[in-house]
């Protein structure tokens, strides 16, 4: 019987680098190896499965169609290998090990500060490796096997994954000085969408902001920002406009030192869900619930 000769984790780990970074070098320092070393071991595996991957150039990495599909099937092949080891770690101490999150930009600044010193208190052998990045690539990321988890703004359309709930954060209105309301909460209706500020496409918030007011008008009208909400705070602390932020980052401390002030808006929908997901039928489905009921109680 013929020897099968199979390809490598290390080759195919490669293989998956080299696609997400477009570059050989770049590629290789992802995977701590010189570029020689990555480079040999792509041509070891094209040689092992009598196909050529990836078309070399001086400028541009182009990878063939069948080198694409492979490169796919490669990052799943990945991803399994990466859950054998789960597997071991969710049969000993919960909430150790390495574990890759990704976090949505209008939450990581205001809710991790409050959590990660606890976290480590509490579960001192886990490796929380952190990126923050928008809903889409989070999730991306998430079903490519990149981050293990997303902690993320519903709703919003993740994908297949399992999720659970931690807690809703209300939605406020904040106006420059001279601005503000008397009364203690704020209706949709006297929303000034001409004056409004959001954040630019591919920030959830923009679009749970939107919902919250059910006012379809305002998607044509409100400015569109691609910044952070510290900035459009200090845009409105200038008199540019109003703008929508969540109770988290008002309660964390945004407005200090400007003088915004924000005013809950009241309205059933004025609100978004905290959630954390993960890949469905995760071995470390436990882990994962259980670091869903740290975060909800030290919220």
């Amino acid at each position: 019987m013929a020897a099968t000769y199979l390809p490598t984790l290390k080759q195919l780990q490669y293989l998956v680098a080299l696609k997400d970074h477009g570059h050989f070098g770049r590629a290789a320092e992802a995977c701590f190896v010189t570029q020689s070393t990555l480079s040999a071991g792509l041509r070891e595996l094209e040689t092992l499965i009598g196909v050529v991957l990836v078309e070399r150039t001086r400028r541009v990495v182009r990878f063939t169609p069948l080198g694409e599909r492979i490169a796919d099937k490669a990052r799943r092949v990945l991803r399994e290998a990466e859950e054998l080891g789960d597997l071991a770690r969710a049969a000993g101490r919960p909430l150790s090990g390495v574990m890759r999150m990704s976090v949505i930009p209008t939450i990581a600044p205001f809710m991790l500060p409050r959590i990660l010193p606890r976290l480590r208190a509490d579960y001192p052998d886990l490796q929380l490796f952190l990126r923050e990045e928008p809903s889409a690539a989070a999730c991306e990321a998430l079903n490519n096997g990149r981050a293990d988890c997303v902690l993320l703004a519903l709703p919003y359309a993740c994908g297949e994954v399992a999720v659970q709930e931690l807690f809703d954060d209300r939605l406020f209105v904040a106006y420059p000085a001279g601005e503000v309301p008397e009364t203690p909460t704020v209706s949709a209706e006297t929303i000034d969408e001409a004056r409004l500020l959001l954040l630019e496409d591919g920030h959830c918030l923009k679009d749970h902001a939107l919902a919250a007011c059910a006012r379809p008008e305002m998607r044509a009208e409100a400015t569109m920002l691609g910044t952070s909400l510290h900035t459009i705070v200090q845009m409105v602390d200038n008199g540019l406009g109003v703008t929508m932020l969540p109770q988290m980052a008002v309660d964390a401390g945004i407005l200090d030192h400007t003088r915004v002030t924000a005013r809950p808006i009241d309205a059933d929908k004025a609100k978004r869900r905290i959630a954390l997901a993960w890949r469905r039928a995760s071995p470390r489905e436990s882990d994962f619930r259980l670091l869903a009921d740290t975060l909800a109680a030290l919220r």
